[in-house]
């Protein structure tokens, strides 16, 4: 229990946090003060843990434009696998990219974004938080509780939420995989068409076995959306709400940050 005393702590202080925004949201929201409070409190948690996101997004887009030159240096060494680390090492740096600085955004929020889950799935807060009530419905309220009066409908209009959220969302992800295996496949055909011998085109295009592994990713990584909508049918309802707050957040970041460059960065790294 001691090591999770710090993510108790920070669940408290969330939780007297939202108990004061509710307070003050009360002549303007009333009854839904809370449910108000739950939207505008994720809103800006996500808000705060932002820019994160956005260096993830280009430390992406820095690893994406040195691709190429990659896939040419995986091609010169590949007999040679310390130079090719070497050279690798000397590439990211020239261009100030990181091949696993994209994993340290994701770290940094995943406490913030557990402390809010807590808060609003547990009773944790210590706010009475799942007490209140939204149209009737107490926020600590389960679809299994039944779908009496006005849960039926709540939980229905979230639960489609979140299914039009996921569909967009998988869309999108099947558009990148799909525009991602044409780049791909045009650098092995130029390769290809430019290499000295059939081997040296194979090794550009990749094992069979890593096509198959890819193949098979890029068909699951599309439904990994719709799982929110799962989880949601075990949540009470604060937490729904925050799950339906917090994925049409993450769906709209990723629009504007991920939406088509126009003239994409060059990088020069041939110093030979």
């Amino acid at each position: 229990m001691l090591a999770f005393s710090p993510v108790h702590d920070a669940v408290g202080a969330a939780g007297t946090v939202l108990a004061h925004l509710t307070t003050l949201l009360e002549p303007i929201a009333g009854g839904a003060a809370t449910a108000v409070a739950i939207v505008l409190f994720t809103v800006a948690v996500r808000l705060a843990i932002s820019p994160l996101t956005v260096a993830q997004v280009r430390g992406e887009r820095r690893r994406a434009a040195l691709a190429p030159q990659v896939r040419d240096l995986q091609r010169r060494y590949a007999d040679d696998p310390a130079r090719l680390q070497t050279e690798l090492f000397a590439l990211y740096r020239s261009a100030g990219a990181n091949p696993v600085a994209g994993c340290l955004p994701v770290l940094l929020q995943a406490p913030f974004l557990l402390v809010t889950y807590r808060l609003f799935s547990t009773a944790e807060g210590g706010t009475g938080l799942l007490d209140e009530r939204l149209a009737g419905v107490p926020l600590g309220h389960h679809l299994g509780d039944g779908l009496a009066g006005a849960a039926g409908p709540l939980f229905a209009v979230l639960l489609a939420a979140l299914v039009a959220l996921a569909w967009w969302s998988s869309r999108r992800m099947r558009r990148a995989a799909a525009a991602s295996a044409a780049t791909a496949a045009s650098a092995a055909t130029g390769s290809a068409a430019t290499s000295a011998s059939a081997a040296t085109a194979a090794s550009a295009a990749g094992t069979p076995s890593e096509g198959t592994a890819a193949a098979v990713v890029g068909r699951l990584l599309p439904l990994l959306p719709y799982t929110t909508v799962l989880v949601a049918l075990v949540l009470p309802l604060a937490a729904v709400l925050y799950l339906v707050t917090t994925t049409a957040w993450s769906a709209l970041e990723q629009a504007v940050l991920r939406r088509p460059q126009r003239s994409p960065v060059a990088v020069d790294i041939d110093r030979r």
